[in-house]
């Protein structure tokens, strides 16, 4: 029975999160159904990353077990004339050894915030970048972010339901890049970590936010850090500005694609 990878991009927009759900469209449900008009009967597939509402993908990788060789190229092409009209895509489908878990096997994982800083109504990026009226400080924002970086107990930028076991994690870089962008601003955050929180990455987002704007000392987020509280979090900001932008392994299945 050979197992596949499979590179996955989406508009998080129309589903209700990567994870299956019994009566709401999700990205999980939308690539087994796909797989089942290939090989009828259930499938389950895993991937790097459950993505909330509204979140979006450009690096997710998943893995599937099939009860024949379809190949990588054949199976990729056949996915997708399946996942038609859904806006999703098998950006890549490579053969991975039986242990290669899509989840368990990964090494780090990568987001892309898109924060726009404009007055105008946004047109082409609609639902894809989170909006703010108001200039940001790029430099104000960075000093922030790095007091971020490091092992910490996160327990103020995690969901209050979110069921990891422990609150403690490595944030490995969390960067921040200011583009020109027709009438304004884009700043782009660009996070890494092996794992992390449930709301971790828009609780950080939203909190840096605060700070471009001016309502939060850079100091402050090392305050709320350390308070280890909940209610010491900025607001959260909304889901459409985040990419799963990719994942890493001790080899990359998808290096000979």
């Amino acid at each position: 029975m050979p197992r596949y990878a499979l590179k996955i991009e989406y508009d998080g927009a129309p589903f209700s999160g990567w994870q299956r759900q019994a009566d709401h469209p999700s990205v999980q449900g939308a690539v087994e159904a796909a797989l089942a008009r290939l090989e009828p009967g259930p499938h389950t597939i895993a991937a790097a990353g459950r993505t909330d509402a509204g979140v979006h993908a450009f690096g997710q990788v998943a893995h599937c077990d099939l009860a024949k060789d379809w190949g990588a190229f054949r199976l990729s092409e056949a996915l997708n004339y399946h996942l038609k009209p859904a806006p999703v895509a098998i950006v890549q489908a490579a053969e991975v050894d039986d242990d290669f878990h899509a989840r368990f096997s990964a090494l780090e994982r990568q987001y892309l915030f898109r924060l726009v800083a404009r007055r105008a109504p946004l047109t082409h990026d609609r639902g894809k970048v989170w909006q703010v009226a108001h200039p940001l400080d790029l430099a104000r924002m960075q000093q922030a972010a790095d007091y971020l970086i490091g092992r910490h107990d996160f327990t103020t930028f995690r969901a209050t339901h979110c069921q990891a076991a422990s609150p403690v994690k490595t944030l490995d870089a969390l960067q921040i890049e200011q583009r020109d962008y027709p009438g304004g601003q884009e700043f782009r955050f660009t996070i890494r970590a092996r794992s992390f929180l449930h709301n971790q990455v828009r609780s950080f987002v939203g909190t840096l936010e605060r700070v471009g704007a001016g309502s939060w000392a850079p100091e402050e987020v090392k305050s709320a850090l350390e308070a280890r509280n909940r209610a010491a979090c900025g607001p959260v900001c909304p889901p459409q500005g985040l990419y799963l932008a990719a994942v890493q392994y001790p080899d990359d299945p998808f290096a000979q694609g």
